[in-house]
């Protein structure tokens, strides 16, 4: 009889899982891990360095709260760098076990000692999760959801969200009760949860979890979309200068990334009178700031849609062509070396290369979509920059790995659709970029 009510209370905790868990960002000190419950429950992890459990430590306890869609965020903080380690979930004190990996790792002390890592970052947008009640009649949006499955197989340390990675329907946009339940619905997707839960991920919004489809600044909810993102995502901070948005940044090896929020201050893509802008002058001004003071071999500046593309139209940087045009002439007069651009939004997946007179060329890796619907290639629009044969009107992700000695790095990016069947590779050398 004690075993059974063991085993029921054991039973009981896994029942209070709603999602997750998630590892958020991971740096040299510290590691950000999340998870979501049902309702309201104490929750910590423990954890230890992989193949040595003797030493075990000890995230502190939460309580998750309705307020928050029950999620929580906690931090384990008695790490060591450049380790890799394995974690443990429990809810009300009884441990939650997974049917798959729990691991996080803390980034190398690699500067003025080595060469830098090697390491792999996936990249994915457009995240459709069917949900038939509120979704359009006729075929299913979404699918595919085993590509999320092929992704993880390839242990990325990294997974960077470019934006639409839920999306929010016509009975979600207005209320709390509606964009809360549109992200739980999506986190809580079972081909997800491996990836969830041993690699570290990075996201920016696009218009469908800001708000409706194409979405800008006078979308009244904003302040609701730019909550629900901070709790269900593990970001190490959010918004830049003191004002709100998803911006940030953060370093892995020799590369950075520059996170971008092309939402909350975005002038709406039809008006035609006064200033138009898609960061908003604050965050442009920050990104060349923190560009120009980059070391990074790689600087990838991430944002939701394409930036390189010269078709006009679908919510392209074009659309906003003297801001767009700032842009690429401040980093050519900044002299800033090694940038890429990284996009999603469009529903296929393409490269985009922009020749410069007298400096090195600029890229662009647009990834797109995870699940969400595809077009045929006949709807492919006319990017007369797209790299031949890079397009793929398919359900896909791109893995994108770093090697070589810090004065010859190169990174090779890869699509794969969801049977993981590679459509292409490229090799981009860090000494091409300068």
């Amino acid at each position: 009889m004690i075993g059974l009510l063991w085993a029921a209370s054991l039973l009981g905790q896994e029942s209070l899982l709603q999602s997750g868990p998630m590892v958020g960002y991971g740096d040299m000190r510290e590691v950000l891990l999340w998870v979501q419950t049902k309702q309201a429950a104490t929750v910590h992890f423990r954890y230890f360095e992989a193949g040595n459990n003797s030493e075990r430590f000890e995230t502190s306890k939460t309580t998750t709260q309705k307020s928050t869609a029950f999620t929580a965020k906690l931090i384990a903080d008695q790490v060591q760098p450049g380790k890799k380690y394995q974690y443990e979930l429990y809810i009300n004190g009884k441990k939650v076990d997974r049917p798959y990996p729990l691991r996080f790792q803390t980034q190398a002390l690699w500067q003025y000692r080595t060469d830098p890592p090697a390491f792999k970052i996936a990249v994915g947008s457009c995240m459709y999760i069917n949900d038939t009640p509120y979704d359009r009649p006729g075929e299913p949006y979404g699918g595919d959801y085993e590509v999320l499955t092929s992704l993880a197989g390839h242990k990325p340390d990294v997974m960077l969200w470019l934006g639409d990675n839920t999306y929010l329907r016509e009975p979600d946009w207005y209320t709390r009760t509606g964009i809360f339940y549109r992200y739980t619905h999506t986190r809580s997707l079972p081909e997800l949860q491996p990836l969830l839960g041993a690699t570290h991920h990075y996201a920016i919004w696009d218009d469908h979890e800001f708000g409706p489809n194409d979405s800008d600044r006078s979308f009244g909810m904003k302040a609701v979309t730019l909550e629900a993102f901070q709790n269900f995502w593990g970001n190490p901070y959010y918004g830049v200068d003191g004002k709100p948005g998803v911006t940030f940044s953060f370093e892995w090896a020799d590369a950075q990334f520059f996170m971008l929020d092309n939402r909350y201050y975005r002038t709406p893509n039809d008006r035609k009178t006064g200033h138009r802008t898609m960061l908003g002058e604050h965050q442009f001004q920050w990104l060349i700031d923190a560009l120009t003071a980059s070391h990074a071999t790689f600087k990838f500046i991430a944002i939701g849609g394409q930036v390189l593309s010269p078709f006009i139209g679908f919510e392209k940087y074009s659309i906003y062509a003297e801001e767009r045009d700032r842009l690429l002439k401040a980093i050519e007069m900044e002299g800033i070396r090694g940038v890429i651009f990284l996009s999603g939004d469009i529903h296929r997946t393409e490269v985009t290369k922009m020749q410069r007179r007298g400096t090195y060329p600029l890229y662009e890796i647009t990834s797109s979509p995870l699940t969400a619907g595809t077009y045929p290639p006949e709807n492919n629009d006319a990017n007369y920059l797209r790299v031949p044969d890079t397009a793929v009107n398919a359900r896909n992700f791109v893995i994108m790995e770093f090697s070589g000695p810090r004065r010859d790095r190169v990174v090779k990016v890869s699509c794969y659709t969801k049977d993981n069947t590679q459509q292409w590779t490229l090799a981009i050398k860090a000494t091409d970029l300068r």
